[in-house]
């Protein structure tokens, strides 16, 4: 490659070859979820594997933490087959996500990774109209829709003192086809999900899951974040393409608090943005001249 070409080639394709580790750790953690699920699956037949010991898929879930907080607060037990490891992880996880904003939705939950897999499929089949179909108006209401689920969830959990989502889970029954311990609800709304990826990125995510709404909420107070410089900016938009959750990135001054972002790091001029330290991930947010356009820094 020649120097004139070196120095036209985006950013963001180079850091594309040499940025493997989201994709690493989406796959490490679908596989422990998977070999957890089909563990619990042995250890019923006495055929366990040890390394794995008795987890189960309750155990290793933060969100049974979550609904199961007023119970525990309450009389100091657990809603039906929530585990005391369900409240460590959510611990953890909200640790994580103020430091860090959601990086368990963009980076660790294995059914966002799913959807994430079958957008690719998605995205060759239609194009540049994959992820932009639903009209922005209805977008925007449908995003607050896993926010009443969320309600509906904890409020339920409290009354019935019974993990109430997992009949209607589709992460449980995608991990729980085999097992026959899905419910039919489960099975109509992971199908459903999974036929809507081809259309829209991570469309549960999106409008549907309630502990995404809870990690949405840390994107407010979050020490590391999305931060965009408004000086070198050039508006070109890369950013709000590549972004799964279709925030408008190029619109943000200074830091970017939408409640919808997964941490996924995909906007950033590492990956997307083909101007250097232009959006970044860090601390704070880049001083930029009050009166400052995009088109007056780069003029």
């Amino acid at each position: 490659m020649s120097g004139a070409d070196s120095a036209n080639t985006p950013l963001g394709a180079k850091a594309r070859r040499r940025s493997p580790w989201r994709r690493a750790v989406q796959v490490v953690f679908f596989v422990l979820i998977a070999a957890i699920s089909v563990n619990h699956g042995l250890t019923t037949l006495g055929k366990g594997i040890p390394i794995l010991s008795s987890a189960s898929l309750h155990a290793v879930c933060p969100f049974g933490g979550v609904v199961s907080i007023y119970q525990f607060a309450a009389d100091g037990t657990f809603a039906k087959k929530v585990h005391s490891a369900s409240f460590i992880l959510m611990g953890i996880g909200f640790l994580l996500a103020i430091l860090f904003g959601p990086v368990f939705c963009g980076w660790v939950c294995p059914f966002g990774s799913v959807q994430e897999w079958i957008g690719k499929l998605g995205k060759r089949l239609l194009g540049r109209k994959y992820n932009r179909l639903v009209p922005a108006k209805l977008d925007r209401w449908l995003r607050y829709l896993r926010y009443a689920v969320l309600a509906w969830v904890v409020y339920m959990t409290a009354v019935t003192g019974v993990l109430v989502f997992e009949a209607w889970d589709p992460y449980w029954s995608l991990f729980n086809l085999w097992t026959g311990e899905a419910a039919l609800a489960g099975i109509i709304v992971l199908a459903a999900t999974l036929a809507l990826s081809l259309v829209v990125e991570r469309p549960f995510c999106k409008y549907a899951c309630p502990y995404g709404a809870v990690q949405g909420v840390f994107n407010l107070v979050r020490v590391f974040g999305i931060r965009r410089n408004l000086p070198t900016c050039t508006s070109c938009k890369a950013c709000d393409r590549a972004c799964p959750m279709n925030i408008e990135v190029s619109t943000k001054a200074g830091r970017v608090r939408n409640h919808q972002c997964i941490s996924c790091l995909e906007c950033t001029s590492d990956k997307a943005c083909p101007v250097a330290h232009t959006v970044e991930y860090g601390i704070g947010k880049f001083e930029a001249p009050g009166e400052a356009t995009p088109k007056e820094a780069v003029s």
